[in-house]
């Protein structure tokens, strides 16, 4: 167990409490502070009383969905969101991430897995020494974690912003998708899934508008470049 778990402060929201006790229990043992609620209600209540480091969000709930929950913590806080579905089709997947959630995993789950990617949102939450990186007319702080190009300022999730950041530090290479995966979420993610194509279409939206140069390329069955 590390003692910096020992400061972090998980909220698990499930209405199933054979799945609250086992990760309450797991999570406990691996050295985290764990909250629980069984459902949507009980959890916002929660976090206002006491914001949590990070949330593991069941999608299927009574009354208050953990769609609706995600929206609504997003919107209060930057607070990182796992969600937990048990349904794994592209389309709830990508209404997880755009509901606000920063990753997911399906259920049936390895707690390997899940204490992974666990560690994989602290980490990103760590400070890093501040650094301004500049592309073309895009520039990225990494300090005050804001994004210009042309001067706009564009708006970005942190995953948005993790994954611009590598592209900034490695123009012009081609990156490949594992790469990407091992860099941004920090463990092995499966093959078949698709949120880095999730991710870089939220980044060209937002990066170019109609009328912008593109920035981002994809690279056929390889992996995608910045590059004007």
């Amino acid at each position: 167990m590390e003692n910096e778990n020992r400061k972090m402060h998980i909220l698990v929201v499930d209405d199933d409490p054979e799945i609250v006790s086992f990760l309450k229990r797991g999570l406990t043992y691996e050295g985290y502070r764990v909250d629980t609620a069984g459902d949507g209600a009980e959890a916002l209540a929660k976090a206002r009383e006491r914001e949590p480091d990070l949330v593991i969000l069941d999608i299927m709930m009574p009354g208050l969905d953990g769609m609706e929950v995600s929206q609504r913590l997003s919107q209060a806080s930057d607070v990182p969101i796992l969600m937990l579905t048990a349904r794994g089709t592209v389309a709830d997947r990508v209404a997880g991430l755009d509901s606000g959630a920063d990753d997911y995993l399906v259920k049936p789950f390895a707690f390997d897995e899940l204490l992974a990617r666990v560690r994989a949102l602290f980490r990103r939450r760590q400070p890093k020494e501040g650094e301004l990186l500049r592309f073309s007319d895009l520039s990225l702080d990494t300090a005050t974690r804001e994004v210009r190009r042309g001067g706009e300022v564009i708006d970005l999730t942190a995953q948005e912003f993790s994954l611009l950041e590598l592209f900034m530090r490695r123009p012009r290479q081609v990156l490949k998708r594992d790469l990407i995966y091992e860099r941004v979420w920090g463990y092995d993610f499966d093959g078949e899934s698709n949120v880095i194509e999730v991710y870089v279409r939220y980044l060209r939206s937002k990066l170019e508008p109609p009328g912008r140069t593109k920035l981002i390329h994809t690279v056929r069955s390889v992996g995608y470049v910045l590059k004007e």
